[in-house]
């Protein structure tokens, strides 16, 4: 049996990474403190209200606080793969390069089940509780992630040989270059720069309540995913995006937004009358899902709204 240095139980003595999202915290709230003066001086496009941006720079503090506390949780999750991989990686700079793709690859599939399976979607939907979009918006993270099980979707990039610290990095990385493109005040980018990368425009769509926007364009760094596995839309000169969710939790309490869904999912599931099946589905089915037909997830709201379209 391998002991516990090669297990990886001692890691922080093999390698050591920054902690970049903590260090950029004074960067983040200097931006938004920036973008907010700006846009109420109609230097900037976009829009605010210090309701909700308050909200979401709290939860930005939770998030970060929370993952320092159980963070651990998430990380173990992964040192018990790293016994199992296929080969040690290393890390050089070829290396971390690869983790950054491999890693953005990773998380187009990540991002795309936290859309399509309500257990992670409990956790996500934070992120896309505000009805506005603006840098405060980007720190508008969940608290409740470890608890989840959602890094086990990262487990095969350390099977094939990535260490474990070496993802968390990259990870960081991937969140930081997220940051920037919450906002309405760029535009668009060259055309070859939209094609390959994520972007304000394309996030925009992701974060738009119109039904041709619903779950699409997942990216983190590179748009080139979404093109390639049938999720891109790209955003409309002439459209006037809507923000938040289908149906918004109305509230501007952060214990509330960072457990709303939790609470509807645990009052969904242990509903009276209902098959194991059914409760099963409240849990993992898409957002949307009813036993009973009552609701609509992004499929049926946008089957209904082409529906429309087309007798109109």
């Amino acid at each position: 049996m391998r002991d516990r240095d090669e297990l990886g139980l001692h890691m922080e003595t093999e390698l050591s990474f920054p902690m970049i999202l903590a260090w950029a915290a004074p960067f983040f709230v200097v931006t938004v403190a920036l973008e907010w003066w700006l846009v109420a001086r109609g230097k900037l496009g976009g829009r605010y209200e210090w309701r909700d941006a308050v909200t979401s720079m709290t939860m930005g503090l939770g998030n970060l606080v929370t993952d320092l506390l159980f963070g651990f949780i998430s990380l173990g999750i992964l040192v018990f793969f790293w016994q199992f991989r296929l080969i040690d990686l290393g890390v050089s700079l070829p290396i971390i390069l690869l983790a950054l793709v491999a890693q953005d690859f990773v998380y187009y599939w990540k991002h795309r089940a936290s859309h399509r399976i309500r257990w992670f979607w409990s956790a996500h939907v934070v992120h896309h509780s505000s009805q506005h979009y603006n840098l405060s918006t980007a720190l508008r993270q969940p608290w409740t992630s470890n608890f989840t099980g959602y890094v086990l979707l990262s487990s095969p990039l350390v099977l094939i040989g990535f260490h474990p610290l070496l993802i968390g990095f990259v990870g960081a990385i991937n969140l930081l270059y997220q940051y920037w493109i919450h906002t309405e005040a760029i535009k668009k980018f060259p055309r070859w720069f939209e094609f390959i990368f994520n972007t304000p425009s394309h996030h925009r769509v992701h974060h738009s309540t119109h039904p041709t926007h619903l779950d699409m364009n997942y990216a983190g760094i590179f748009i080139v995913w979404d093109r390639m596995f049938g999720s891109f839309v790209e955003e409309r000169d002439d459209e006037v995006m809507t923000y938040g969710l289908v149906k918004n939790i109305e509230t501007y309490n952060p214990v509330r937004v960072a457990l709303a869904e939790w609470v509807a999912i645990f009052r969904d599931a242990f509903g009276p009358g209902l098959t194991l099946r059914q409760r099963f589905g409240y849990v993992f089915a898409p957002p949307g899902y009813s036993h009973d037909g009552s609701r609509q997830g992004s499929e049926e709201i946008l089957a209904e709204w082409k529906a429309r379209e087309d007798a109109g």
